[in-house]
């Protein structure tokens, strides 16, 4: 949030000594047991906590480079600081609160998917629903076999192995693929929702960090087997496309027309649920998708979309953690969840991805190396930040729109899937 080159270094170290007095007063009022009732005092506390386990987990070595730095740090240091007595249980409470029946996390995710399918290149996406699409189809299917045989081999099962392990880490990270999941799942199975998220988050970390150290090795394989590479060349024979971005600032207006779009299509999901019998997440997915590819929405209203999924992304991420960590965490239950036949299971999973992706990426005119990466462990990892250290690791940021093809649509994918998975075992 304080990153912006334009702002001078005394204006930098001014917002840097008012954002301290603020949090101090803020987390003054929270341990003293006096924070404002309703979403003042949930989004204060929610912003000032997460925004200081961000940078402790963005800065922290091993955690920043192999589990996902700021976002475990947020869910997992938020999940132990408001459910020990370090914090109030009235603020825990709160919080709660404001995440559930508050709307939060519905506004949250709404804004995420509206804005980052509208802000993709149209033509990138026709071209993903032709050719990469399947790709990303041959990883999940991989991952879900390999997950369930070795989930039925240690005796977890086949079907929850998929469910609860592969399911959630091919789902495209945690704000847009294990929340949403969770919010699907547990109306709809005998799991509560703290019972999901605590079985589904420790897989995203430790499954994020595999993808990282096979994207590595995936690209010392590439300089031993050369045939195997295009070296950041995706297709072959034909150059690569760009996800369209812009470095203009956005407007109050913008803003507030890209909020009313995410709205809007959350409103449409939801009156579509009367109809058709899916989850809102899934049919609004479907809508937003459906919509841009037919060039419905002029493209200043796709750029308003953008926009504010970018400054929600930016700003409201940290707050939205912090409210997973303590209204969907239980540290217990990971602890309890952790064993070895645990890590095999994600294990399978990430390799599953990395296996079916480069091979019917082969068959569909790809690199197998790349095809591997980007459907395979892009898919794998945890979303935007996951993207870029697996593509970083690999040496071959160029494949980014990709990538981001992965966490969008194969994340967005895979919340339909469950919903479908679920609807006909009712």
């Amino acid at each position: 949030m304080l990153t912006n080159n334009s702002i001078n270094p005394t204006d930098k170290r001014m917002i840097h000594i008012i954002f301290a007095l603020a949090a101090a007063v803020i987390l003054l009022a929270t341990v003293q047991n006096k924070m404002p009732t309703g979403i003042i005092g949930a989004i204060g506390v929610m912003a000032v906590v997460g925004y200081i386990l961000n940078v402790i987990g963005d800065k922290t070595p091993i955690l920043n480079q192999f589990f996902g730095g700021g976002a475990i740090a947020i869910i997992f240091g938020s999940s132990y600081l408001f459910h020990s007595d370090f914090m109030p249980q009235q603020i825990a409470g709160s919080i709660t609160t404001f995440m559930k029946s508050g709307g939060f996390l519905s506004f949250f995710i709404a804004s995420l998917v509206t804005g980052s399918i509208l802000g993709m290149d149209r033509e990138i996406l026709k071209k993903a629903a032709l050719k990469y699409i399947p790709v990303i189809f041959g990883g999940v299917i991989f991952a879900f076999l390999f997950a369930g045989l070795v989930g039925f081999m240690v005796g977890d099962g086949f079907f929850d192995s998929i469910m609860l392990i592969a399911l959630p880490i091919m789902g495209g990270g945690m704000g847009a693929g294990a929340v949403p999941l969770v919010e699907i799942m547990s109306g709809n199975t005998t799991m509560t929702a703290a019972e999901l998220m605590s079985k589904m988050v420790p897989a995203l970390a430790i499954g994020n960090a595999m993808a990282i150290v096979i994207a590595g090795l995936l690209n010392k394989l590439g300089t031993i087997y050369p045939s195997l590479t295009g070296n950041g060349q995706l297709i072959r024979g034909s150059q690569q496309p760009s996800v369209e971005e812009t470095n203009e600032k956005p407007s109050v207006d913008t803003l507030g027309i890209g909020a009313l779009l995410a709205i809007t299509m959350f409103f449409v999901g939801t009156m579509l649920t009367e109809v058709i019998s899916m989850h809102t997440y899934a049919l609004m997915i479907l809508f937003v998708a459906f919509v841009k590819v037919m060039g419905v929405i002029p493209r200043e209203l796709e750029k308003s979309a953008h926009a504010w999924y970018k400054f929600v992304v930016d700003n409201l991420t940290p707050a939205l953690l912090v409210g997973i960590g303590v209204a969907y965490t239980d540290l217990n239950q990971i602890i309890a969840s952790l064993s070895v036949e645990y890590f095999l299971m994600v294990f399978a999973t990430v390799v599953g991805a990395v296996v079916g992706a480069a091979l019917v990426g082969r068959l569909m005119g790809f690199y197998a190396i790349e095809a591997a990466l980007t459907a395979g462990l892009c898919m794998a990892n945890m979303g935007g930040t996951g993207d870029v250290a697996v593509l970083a690791a690999s040496r071959r940021m160029e494949l980014m729109p990709f990538a981001q093809i992965s966490s969008r649509i194969g994340g967005a994918f895979m919340l339909i899937l469950a919903t479908v998975i679920l609807t006909l075992l009712k």
